[in-house]
């Protein structure tokens, strides 16, 4: 008798999150099939007026997606050619995208050999008299030390931009993710910890006029006298009604399913505590939100391949330094932390409703398949 295959540990699962609001979002829809308010509307300003309260900001705007988030937040500072902004080389490729999209210059520089996060002593070098912007990548769930790099930026008159995409409801001495610099960035794509059934983003700032210009810029330059008027040359990047019920049914539930990540944490820590230093580390200013668990392997294709043949499913994030593509070539300076991380890092499964038992078994197995490494 052959044993059946064991069932797949997932990376991320939606469906029991989703389970616990698709009736909600549903009623939500059906009024707006009612209303035909399908672009704009309560249902944005509602959520926009939440996820600023959230978020400790006096301002929220809703925008497409993370993307042109941080985009539209630097065309609305003022932020293009000529200027160098300074970001992290082991981000997602949308952090460098946008920076090029508004006409500026990518400046990656390296992170933390722990935290793999930004922090002063890394950005410092990178500052010349080109440098405009710092962007905080808040990588994992995980944010970076904002005290000191706003202690830093301000002596340099720096704008400082939050990517927090990653950050949903994170913490820095008890204050959240995007409440610290000149404006924070998010996305809400579907994995997200907030996750919208689509692509979504929104931009908060306490800056009154700073969200004016964005939300200006995100709809085609639009002027507050007409709807016929356009100040300047835009783009269409709003948030639908349809995403912003969505955002606005998950986010009571959002805590709850942050703090099921950190139990889930807690209990990869118990298992895998005679293996000191696999788990990216967090600070103890810092409360995350664990939106990926990355531990550091060495031979991690053999690792991840091993893990997949036992129905693990894992990821990478990210495997190529964003100064190792070939369209930011013209940053020639080795970065070595980021690059060695790039080659070690490993995401292992992890989502709110994970349970003991498929902890425990990824980490039995990656005991076996990791050895005496």
């Amino acid at each position: 008798m052959i044993d059946a295959p064991e069932t797949t540990v997932p990376l991320f699962d939606l469906s029991a999150m989703n389970a616990e609001v698709n009736a909600s979002i549903e009623d939500g829809w059906k009024r707006i099939l009612e209303t035909q308010r399908f672009i704009g509307g309560p249902q944005v300003e509602r959520f926009e007026m939440e996820w600023a309260d959230y978020c400790g900001t006096e301002q929220a705007v809703g925008v497409a997606n993370g993307t042109d988030a941080i985009e539209l937040t630097l065309r609305a500072l003022g932020i293009g050619p000529g200027d160098e902004v300074i970001l992290p080389a082991n981000s997602f490729t949308a952090t460098a995208e946008a920076i090029v999209m508004a006409g500026a210059t990518p400046r990656f520089v390296d992170v933390d050999p722990l935290s793999l996060l930004l922090t002063p002593e890394t950005i410092a070098p990178a500052i010349s008299n080109g440098t405009a912007a710092i962007i905080a990548v808040h990588l994992y769930g995980h944010m970076a030390d904002m005290s000191a790099i706003l202690d830093l930026a301000s002596t340099k008159g720096l704008v400082v931009i939050e990517d927090a995409a990653q950050a949903h409801g994170a913490t820095w001495d008890g204050r959240k993710a995007a409440s610290f610099g000149h404006a924070g960035c998010f996305s809400f794509y579907p994995g997200k910890n907030l996750g919208a059934y689509g692509d979504a983003g929104a931009v908060v700032t306490d800056d009154v006029a700073l969200a004016a210009r964005i939300r200006s810029l995100s709809n085609h330059g639009r002027s507050t006298s007409s709807k016929y008027a356009h100040d300047s040359a835009g783009r269409n990047s709003r948030l639908d009604a349809l995403q912003a019920v969505v955002l606005s049914t998950k986010l009571p539930h959002l805590d709850g399913w942050n703090e099921a990540r950190r139990q889930a944490i807690a209990v990869y820590a118990d298992c895998l505590a005679e293996r000191a230093g696999l788990l990216v580390p967090t600070a103890e200013q810092s409360r995350s939100v664990y939106h990926q668990n990355v531990i550091r392997v060495p031979d991690r294709g053999r690792v991840q391949g091993e893990l997949l043949q036992r129905n693990i499913q894992t990821d990478i994030h990210y495997p190529t330094p964003l100064h190792f593509m070939s369209f930011y070539s013209h940053h020639a300076e080795s970065l070595p932390v980021a690059e060695i991380a790039a080659n070690e890092v490993l995401s292992l499964p992890l989502f709110p409703s994970i349970t003991p038992r498929q902890i425990a078994r990824v980490c039995s197995d990656l005991g076996e398949v990791l050895g005496d490494v």
